[in-house]
């Protein structure tokens, strides 16, 4: 009796194995496909103009009174929405974040997907990704001249430019031994002087979210390089400062 009990518990480990193995091996498989299936698209459209087109197809002109803001930016953009839907709630407030994004991408989507839906305020967070490598080698001063690009478009089309410091990042999780942290630094204040040079609000996280080895604070991210939600909520009250201050420039 023993030894079939043993058996069978034998067999349902070797099954459940069995079955955890193929699931194993189906996971793997589709973020297999799902990668490949982001290079193709990467392909026929590499600043992924595609991705917001309906959204911005349904976008209405601002209201009366209305303070339209856009938030343009990578995976830290868009997961604000994701992990703090609730600062966006209830306000004119329109997200167009792309995970993964570099300058010259926000650059070429940025008629579209800012100047197009007529806001009053761009918020404009970006470098980070160009640093890490992600569309290739870029040296800091290209990152600045794509950031002031934008700025400059935006401008030219009466809106008003909130220029964000790039947060924090000790390495990149997916790129290590890259020592980021100068080339952070070195972008940020290229950024703050030509906020203060050319009528723009300069929006410092950094300060408030950096530790002592100038990276991001350990209880604001869940890897080193994103905001957690308690990330998000050092970055709301600091962005609705900049805003504010935006809008009552002429």
């Amino acid at each position: 009796m023993k030894r079939n009990k043993f058996c069978l518990t034998l067999l349902a480990s070797v099954l459940l194995g069995t079955a955890a193995f193929a699931q194993d091996a189906t996971s793997v498989d589709a973020v297999a496909k799902e990668k490949k299936q982001r290079e193709e698209l990467m392909k026929q459209d590499w600043a992924c103009l595609k991705c917001f087109q309906e959204a911005n197809s349904q976008v209405t002109a601002p209201k009366a009174g209305e303070q339209r803001v856009v938030f343009m930016g990578n995976s830290i953009t868009i997961g604000w929405s994701n992990l703090n839907p609730e600062f966006f709630e209830g306000k004119p407030y329109i997200n167009r974040g792309i995970s993964g994004q570099t300058t010259p991408q926000m650059l070429i989507r940025f008629r579209p997907d800012v100047i197009n839906l007529k806001p009053k305020v761009v918020v404009i967070l970006a470098g980070t990704n160009d640093i890490a490598g992600n569309t290739g080698y870029t040296p800091v001063e290209t990152i600045f001249g794509n950031i002031v690009s934008m700025a400059e478009l935006a401008k030219a089309n009466g809106i008003r430019v909130v220029l964000s410091s790039v947060i924090p990042a000790f390495d990149y999780p997916w790129r290590k031994g890259l020592e980021p942290v100068p080339k952070i630094a070195d972008l940020n204040q290229r950024l703050k002087d030509y906020a203060a040079k050319n009528n723009c609000v300069y929006l410092d996280y950094y300060t408030a979210m950096a530790d002592e080895k100038k990276g991001l604070k350990a209880e604001l991210t869940y890897d080193g390089v994103h905001p957690n939600k308690a990330g998000y909520l050092v970055m709301g009250p600091l962005a609705e400062k900049a805003i504010a201050a935006a809008l009552k420039k002429k």
